[in-house]
């Protein structure tokens, strides 16, 4: 019975000795997890309080300017202006003031331009207008200055066609068939021709009304196979030229 107590004991102690060496190895593992916590608790306490300098920060900064903004807008508020733009905002306002007066100078330009554009073209058009005129009563004085001229040639040739027409008529009936007088008729027939193309014309005068405008009257007549102020008789013929009376026809007049 004595053997088995000590090996009894003996298997005691060898585990007590066991166990005592097994839990210095399981303090020091305990001791090191313990640690191990305590630094990731460190760590995220540190990250934490690092996260709200950040947040007081940046809430510190965000009421700054509100603050400034608020004064801003009281001081507007007691002076009537407009509260102040923050420092972006205003060179975009100059940039858009600038473009809108660029803008009206442009404008402002362009309209003298149509202002200058419309007065030249007006300008244009009455100087055109005058010298239309200009050409029209011009072109009228020379004609007028022509037919002066052709009316004052006119009334030098009738007496010769006066005196062709006498000599004409003195001939003897006899004598009508003559080369010479033939001859001469010719050349009175080609002289009233061309005088008419140019624009004369005889007056009718025998069996027409009297008229003052065309007719000279120089005799009276009573003739009962005539009526009343009736041309009787041509002692001289007359001519217009182009519608003007170059020279008054010399008649007789009946009643």
């Amino acid at each position: 019975m004595s053997i088995k107590i000590e090996d009894d004991s003996s298997v005691n102690a060898a585990e007590a000795a066991g166990m005592e060496q097994e839990a210095p190895e399981e303090c020091l593992e305990a001791e090191d997890a313990s640690a191990a916590e305590t630094d990731m608790e460190e760590k995220n306490a540190s990250q934490e309080a690092e996260a709200s300098d950040e947040e007081e920060t940046v809430s510190g900064e965000e009421e700054i300017p509100e603050a400034e903004e608020k004064s801003d807008d009281a001081q507007s508020a007691d002076t009537g202006s407009e509260p102040a733009q923050d420092a972006e905002g205003q060179p975009e306002k100059r940039r858009l003031f600038g473009r809108k007066d660029r803008k009206d100078k442009k404008d402002r330009e362009i309209e003298d331009l149509k202002g200058k554009v419309s007065e030249l073209s007006d300008r244009v058009k009455r100087d055109l207008a005058e010298f239309d005129n200009f050409r029209k009563r011009t072109e009228k004085e020379k004609a007028a200055m022509f037919d002066m001229g052709a009316k004052s040639m006119i009334e030098k040739i009738l007496p010769l066609i006066d005196n062709f027409e006498r000599g004409l008529a003195a001939v003897p009936e006899d004598r009508r068939d003559d080369p010479f007088v033939d001859g001469m008729d010719k050349v009175y027939r080609q002289m009233l021709k061309d005088l008419g193309d140019a624009g004369l014309k005889p007056i009718e005068a025998v069996g027409q009304p009297f008229d003052p405008n065309l007719h000279n009257a120089v005799m009276h007549i009573e003739d009962e196979n005539l009526g009343e102020n009736v041309v009787a008789q041509e002692f001289q013929k007359g001519y217009t030229y182009k519608g003007t009376v170059v020279r008054h026809s010399m008649v007789q007049v009946a009643n």
